[in-house]
């Protein structure tokens, strides 16, 4: 204890402080871009994945096979297999795209899943009464299923973006010089594991509880339209 009080106002310096609310910058950074474009990429891949007729047979096989791949492999297991692969073409990449293209890679295996489900949610009297105004299958999708889709999805994409700000620390595994690698550096200059470690603890408590309470509250709202009557709002109509 004597050692943890006498280190706590040398650690809690400018230098070190900087130096953590960096790793947090790459830490939220990392997650941001990963969790963002692969949950653009999980759309497009859903639409490919339900799109009607044989001659899509293979192509929906390809995607349902990856999907079902990269959620059963582990998130370290993908970055070490993106790492090793790119490096196998480019020497000298960088570590933190490496970092955010194993991140893309499995948030978009993992919100395929979240964005099926919200679209299977809507009722197919919807569905087949924008058919019945012959709308295109895009226009259906744009117009008709995501609007009432969304509320039941944002509420666990976020809370999986949460999550994921917690699973970053594993790329620390590869170098990437985020949170939990400065506090590797950090305590290998000698402060004590306890104070170094328990800050980070907050930092990541400070990153994702702001993000765990907005999707609280949007899990709150779309609970409250689901048991509102559904009508299909169009566009000029």
């Amino acid at each position: 204890m004597d050692r943890l009080l006498e280190q706590i106002p040398r650690f809690f310096s400018w230098n070190n402080v900087s130096f953590l609310l960096e790793a947090m910058g790459v830490t939220l950074s990392m997650t941001a871009v990963g969790c963002g474009v692969g949950f653009f990429l999980a759309f497009f891949l859903v639409y490919l994945r339900q799109t009607p007729g044989i001659w899509w047979l293979p192509l929906r096989v390809i995607v349902t096979t990856y999907v079902e791949i990269f959620r059963r492999i582990p998130f370290l297991v993908t970055t070490y297999l993106v790492l090793f692969f790119i490096q196998a073409f480019v020497s000298n990449a960088s570590l933190f795209s490496i970092a955010v293209i194993a991140i893309t890679i499995y948030a978009v295996a993992y919100t395929a899943e979240i964005i099926r489900g919200g679209i299977e949610s809507v009722p197919m009297t919807q569905i087949e009464a924008a058919r019945a105004m012959n709308m295109s299958r895009l226009q259906t999708t744009l117009w008709v299923v995501l609007p009432q889709a969304w509320p039941v999805i944002l509420p666990p994409a976020i809370a999986f973006a949460v999550g994921f700000i917690k699973d970053t620390s594993l790329v620390s595994q590869i170098g990437v010089f985020e949170l939990t690698f400065r506090g590797k550096e950090l305590n290998n200059q000698g402060y004590s594991g306890i104070l170094v470690f328990g800050t980070i603890a907050f930092l990541y408590f400070v990153m994702s509880y702001p993000l765990s309470l907005l999707g609280q509250h949007l899990e709150t709202r779309a609970e409250r339209r689901r048991k509102e009557p559904r009508t299909m709002n169009l566009p000029g109509i």
